[in-house]
């Protein structure tokens, strides 16, 4: 039988917990549980409000890896959910509002993927994201080198942009906006990754086909249309080793020289946490969302 652990008044079986996840590591699903638990202060406030996809790896990255959007068969009634649009039509989705909505959701071993809207406001986005994607041999230094070129070229038209990892090969861009459905904010993004791969022909592609992309850095910019998720700051991901998609420093971005500089693992997540706290925070601060020009 599961143990059963109380979680700020909530009763949860935890599963499965010597189950090695990452066998590269052999990092557990007890310590995947305690590391959401570790970051829970920093991750829920990325999560909240938000109708949250689960990409879930039960028998860990080797295993069958698979997309849940719908709320999950066994939800406790006591996890918030809620009504929101497809194309298909309305479908009915997990908000993590909680700690106990987190540890259960952890113990179905997922990465969290989030929209660039919140629930009361679908299609309305209230951040910008970019995807920097890199084709081999390009890697995370070449993501780098163009995440400078669209923060300086964001700031240009007073939208401030933070970076995190992927927690895969590349680097992310985000940025609070205001003032503009997800529709407006995919036709500026497309822009820039147009205007970047003009000022960077031999570095960017802002298209996503497969045979041009060696050696360069695909912007994905479709990732603010409404119906699309990206990986929620602090989650875990289904790699080989439990690596993090993690807030780093502009000074970290533009001293990367080597990949492993900017591969952060669920150990590392806790000290840097002390150190900066959360990087991302000013994402969550409507005075500092920039409207599009």
């Amino acid at each position: 039988m599961a143990p059963i652990t109380e979680v700020e008044g909530r009763r949860l079986a935890l599963s499965n917990l010597e189950k090695v996840l990452y066998p590269a590591t052999g990092f557990t699903k007890a310590e995947v549980l305690h590391y959401y638990a570790t970051v829970a202060d920093v991750l829920l406030p990325h999560l909240r409000e938000r109708p949250v996809s689960f990409l879930r790896y039960p028998d860990g990255p080797d295993g069958q890896v698979f997309f849940t959007k719908n709320v999950p068969p066994g939800t406790p009634d006591w996890v918030t959910t809620a009504e929101v649009p497809r194309t298909e039509g309305p479908a009915r989705m997990v908000l993590v509002q909680d700690l106990p909505s987190l540890m259960w959701a952890a113990n179905l071993v997922t990465e969290f993927h989030t929209h660039q809207w919140l629930v009361g406001t679908p299609g309305q986005a209230d951040r910008i994201v970019f995807d920097l994607d890199p084709g081999a041999p390009a890697t995370i230094v070449q993501c780098c080198e163009v995440a400078l070129w669209l923060r300086d070229r964001l700031a240009a038209d007073g939208i401030e942009a933070y970076a995190k990892t992927s927690g895969s090969k590349g680097l992310h861009l985000l940025a609070a906006v205001r003032g503009a459905s997800s529709d407006r904010v995919s036709e500026y993004a497309k822009g820039l990754a147009v205007e970047a791969e003009k000022a960077m022909p031999a570095l960017v592609l802002h298209r996503m086909t497969r045979s041009l992309r060696p050696g360069k850095v695909f912007v994905d910019w479709s990732q603010n249309a409404a119906r699309k998720t990206t990986a929620t700051p602090y989650t875990l991901r289904a790699r080989a080793e439990p690596l993090v998609s993690a807030p780093v420093t502009w000074d970290e971005v533009e001293a990367c020289r080597a990949p492993d500089r900017l591969a952060l693992l669920a150990p590392d997540i806790a000290p840097r946490v002390r150190d900066y706290g959360d990087l991302l925070a000013p994402l969550l601060d409507p005075g500092r969302a920039g409207p599009l020009p």
